[in-house]
Order: C-alpha cells, then sequence, then structure tokens
C-alpha cells in the first residue's frame, strides 16, 4: 500500500498558501493506520529504545501505538502548563516569536534510550526542542521519526545530529 496516497491535501487551509497535508484520512483507514504502525516498528524494533517520546497532539497518534507495540513508556511533550508536577522546559523560535515545549521531568531517566517521532517535520523547531529536552533530562535519542516531511523547509537540518527519517516526503 502506498501510505502517500491515504494523505488528503488541502490546498489554502488554515489560511491561503499553505498545502495542508492531512493524516486523519490515512488513519481514518484501519488497513492503512496498521500498515502505518508496522512500518514504524519495523524501523525501531532493534534500536534497543526504552521510552517512545512525542509531541501533542497528532504525534501521540503516531507515538502511542509505536510505544504499546513495542512494550515500551511513552511520555507525552506538550505545551506550557499542560502537564502537572514537576516539569522541564524549552522553546524556539517561530517565523515570527517563539513557543514553548515542556516535559515531564520524572519522563525521562538518565540512560533512556528514546525515539522521538512526530506526524509532520516542517522547520523542525518542535522536533529540535523536544530532542533538547529528552537529552536535558539524561536519554540518548536512537531515533527521531516522522511520518511526513515537508523537504522545501529544510527541518531535517536542525536534526542533523540525530538518525532521522520521515516516510513521506513533500515539498512545502
Amino acid at each position: 500500500m502506498n501510505l502517500a496516497e491515504k494523505i488528503d491535501v488541502y490546498e489554502g487551509f488554515p489560511i491561503e498558501g499553505i498545502s495542508f497535508k492531512d493524516i486523519n484520512s490515512l488513519i481514518m483507514d484501519p488497513e492503512a493506520y496498521k500498515e502505518m504502525v508496522d512500518l514504524l516498528v519495523e524501523k525501531t524494533k532493534d534500536l534497543g529504545a526504552t521510552k517512545v517520546v512525542s509531541t501533542e497532539s497528532r504525534g501521540y497518534i503516531l507515538g502511542c501505538p509505536l510505544a504499546y507495540a513495542l512494550g515500551i513508556g511513552f511520555v507525552p511533550v506538550r505545551k506550557p502548563g499542560k502537564l502537572p508536577g514537576k516539569t522541564l522546559s524549552e522553546s524556539y523560535d517561530l517565523e515570527y516569536g517563539q513557543d514553548t515545549v515542556e516535559i515531564q521531568e520524572k519522563g525521562i531517566n538518565p540512560g533512556d534510550k528514546v525515539i522521538l517521532i512526530d506526524d509532520l517535520l516542517a522547520t523542525g523547531g518542535t522536533l529540535k526542542a523536544s530532542a533538547d529536552l529528552v537529552k536535558k533530562l539524561g536519554g540518548d535519542i536512537t531515533k527521531v521519526l516522522t511520518l511526513i516531511e515537508l523537504t522545501d523547509l529544510k527541518g531535517a537540518d536542525k536534526l542533523k545530529d540525530y538518525d532521522y527519517e520521515s516516510i513521506i516526503q513533500y515539498p512545502a
């Protein structure tokens, strides 16, 4: 099955000039969703990972079933103020301004081998900030995965220190 064919593309959404890649059409198809998860498992099963880390919210759609299939823990990365307990935060630059993500300090233990996964890589800010959080907590990132990469935006450049891979590539 060609997973790219299962992705709906909406031109001009949410604003004019954006070509939105919608994974909802893929995950609504049970065969495509299963194939996607199986592919992610195949790419990560031999890494010896102990945790999957993923960003809210669409990243969870990939991260949770991957962690379950591998039999390892899942650690969410969220926007500020959404996680209880002690958290660590990391800010990153956007085209106009900044954003911040947080992780619970107890989510990663020193020496954890981490798979970092998200649905889409655009400019790379969110994934790089998430990787920085994992490293600050003593985790070792064994793989960074995305379902989709918008190659023209060169977000992969921010992940050059990691083993990064995308399943489907589009020009922005």
